[in-house]
């Protein structure tokens, strides 16, 4: 038996790679967080699976739940949204099955900011404006950033911002990163990225707290932060020598 611990993607049932979905079409147990994964992607897996919905379950009780299809011989899929990689809490899990030496393979998955990238119709980075994106979230009553990672000293880099599970902090958001971007720094939000409910926000860096509040949104959600979102309008703006004229004459002479 495995536990295959597979990235579901941002929200729409199609994102789910073809790996994970052949995957999950093998698994005799499906643990899944309600909340987060779309419930069409348990159509993918086989008749008479068993399907366990862990949104509101202690990880204990999650664990119990992986042991038994273990005993059982089951092999068992963890769907996670997004990518396991990022803020699934695949770690503390494997943690607390580690004492029953229950083979583990992850399968990764879309994660949430490159939807809500494509749904802006963004690249993150392009030369002369920004080649750097800094993934991060802020403190909640769950989980605390670590010493040396909070909001203001990373907002110190300047570099592009993707803040995850942040849309409730927008006002302290907002004050914080005026003094490192500016007021008027681009932003721009993606809520339910993929999904048939998605929702896009842009808006000057002073304005997102309104802007969000009014579009009531506060959860779910990325927000960018950072002048690549109005690329056209910075003068640093150069061509990529991947695609350059230079580049193209030196191949050409090179032979």
């Amino acid at each position: 038996m495995t536990l295959y611990v597979i990235g579901a993607g941002p929200g729409a049932a199609d994102l789910i790679t073809v790996r994970g979905a052949e995957v999950l079409g093998r698994c005799q147990t499906c643990l899944y967080a309600g909340s987060l994964v779309p419930t069409e992607l348990l159509d993918r897996c086989p008749p008479g699976a068993d399907l366990i919905d862990t949104a509101r379950m202690p990880l204990s009780q999650i664990v119990s739940h992986i042991v038994d299809a273990h005993t059982a011989g089951h092999d068992v899929a963890r769907l996670h949204s997004g990518d396991p990689s990022l803020y699934s809490a695949m770690t503390e899990q494997r943690r607390a099955l580690a004492a029953h030496r229950i083979p583990v393979e992850v399968v990764p998955g879309v994660p949430a900011f490159a939807a809500a990238a494509a749904a802006l119709d963004a690249e993150l980075t392009v030369p002369g404006v920004g080649q750097s994106l800094l993934i991060t979230r802020v403190s909640t009553l769950s989980t605390d950033m670590p010493p040396g990672e909070e909001l203001d000293r990373l907002a110190a880099t300047g570099v592009t911002l993707a803040l995850h599970l942040a849309a409730h902090r927008a006002t302290e958001i907002a004050d914080i990163l005026a003094v490192h971007y500016g007021k008027h720094c681009p932003t721009a939000t993606v809520a339910f990225a993929s999904r048939p409910d998605q929702q896009i926000v842009r808006c000057p860096l002073d304005e997102l707290p309104d802007a969000l509040a009014a579009a009531g949104i506060r959860r779910t959600a990325v927000i960018f932060v950072g002048n690549i979102l109005d690329p056209d309008s910075q003068p640093g703006l150069s061509e990529s020598y991947l695609y350059s004229q230079a580049r193209m004459t030196k191949l050409r002479t090179d032979g």
